[in-house]
């Protein structure tokens, strides 16, 4: 399926993307030569970082001089610092990755209007590989329509996710959530660029991805790709408002309903209950129970459907009833759900 005329700014945006990506490309035929500083312990930057990210800004400037900027090297600096329209920029995912040879990183683009990200780029250069997102128009790979992964069940489901690696990082913790999730799992992933795991969630090559200690332009662009392919995005208590909250949790609605009673217990924003009760937040529910769900709090595209997150890995773990009733994560009736769909706000 052919992708429908870009929108003006994502056509800018897909300007930039591949301009940075020609940089990036010329760099990795020696990235021998390529100067590296750090940052912090762990934490890399290169002059193909700084060069990618100047020409972006430069070629969403020049279009739109009037837009404000976000971006990974320079913050605000650039740009307008009232406009409406903020675009969010990493200019190299995946920096470590890049210094090594390992190719796997990229570039991520997205525009945010009064806070909610509208156009979304992320730019493969390594292989070539386009994904773009408009807002009510779908998200699309080259030419390819984007779907998320319909698998139901977590043991059939290859989830991705990125190590702690600052100091500071809580690594225990880590160490914990893995072994939650790699028994209940098919396998787990570490590829290493966060923007690019959003966006293989939203193609179905992965079936979902979480990590904790994320800035905005790790996740904004991946964010709106994953919302435009079905699937659903928050933190790891599945409250939508997760872009500047350092943890982001994306997946398939099936899985990623599966996923949030394991990983709330490990959030920084669930309540002392929320994480004393974790395990027992999936219990079967009749389909036709008031209450607000996960889903319709994550995405107004949630149904019915995608609400439901029954399945044999799940069920074993629910209370004794009735074996033909629906399972659904519920709030706490002392929380009232958000409207609409804030999930890239």
């Amino acid at each position: 399926m052919s992708s429908p005329n870009l929108h003006p700014m994502l056509n800018v945006a897909v300007k930039a993307a591949r301009a940075a990506g020609a940089i990036i490309n010329r760099a990795a035929l020696d990235v021998e030569a390529v100067r590296v500083s750090q940052k912090q312990v762990n934490d890399f930057v290169t002059e193909v970082d700084h060069a990618s990210e100047k020409v972006i800004i430069e070629t969403l400037l020049t279009a739109y001089p009037g837009h404000g900027i976000l971006a990974e090297e320079s913050g605000s600096e650039h740009g307008a610092k009232d406009s409406e329209f903020v675009w969010i920029i990493d200019p190299l995912d995946g920096t470590t990755n890049f210094i090594h040879g390992f190719p796997v990183y990229c570039v991520s683009i997205a525009l945010a209007v009064r806070g909610k990200v509208e156009q979304a780029v992320i730019y493969d250069p390594s292989r070539n590989d386009l994904f773009t997102a408009t807002k009510g128009r779908g998200a699309y790979m080259n030419d390819r329509r984007l779907r998320v992964s319909k698998r139901t069940r977590l043991n059939e489901c290859l989830i991705s996710t990125g190590f702690p690696f600052r100091t500071g990082d809580n690594f225990k913790q880590y160490l914990a959530i893995m072994a939650d999730l790699m028994p209940r799992a098919a396998g787990l992933r570490r590829p290493g660029a966060a923007a690019l795991d959003l966006a293989y969630v939203a193609a179905g090559f992965t079936d979902a991805f979480f990590e904790t200690g994320l800035n905005s332009w790790d996740i904004a662009a991946g964010s709106l790709l994953v919302t435009e392919a079905g699937g659903l995005i928050g933190n790891f208590t599945g409250e939508p408002e997760f872009l500047d909250q350092r943890e982001c949790l994306a997946g398939a609605p099936r899985i990623y309903g599966q996923l949030v009673p394991l990983l709330a217990k490990y959030s920084k924003f669930a309540g002392v209950d929320d994480k004393l009760r974790a395990s027992d937040r999936i219990r079967a529910v009749d389909p036709s129970s008031a209450g607000a769900d996960v889903y319709a709090r994550s995405t107004v595209e949630a149904t019915s459907t995608d609400s439901e997150v029954a399945d044999e890995g799940t069920a074993a773990k629910a209370p004794a009833a009735a074996p033909r009733k629906l399972t659904r994560i519920r709030r706490d009736a002392s929380t009232t759900p958000a409207e609409g769909d804030n999930s890239a706000k």
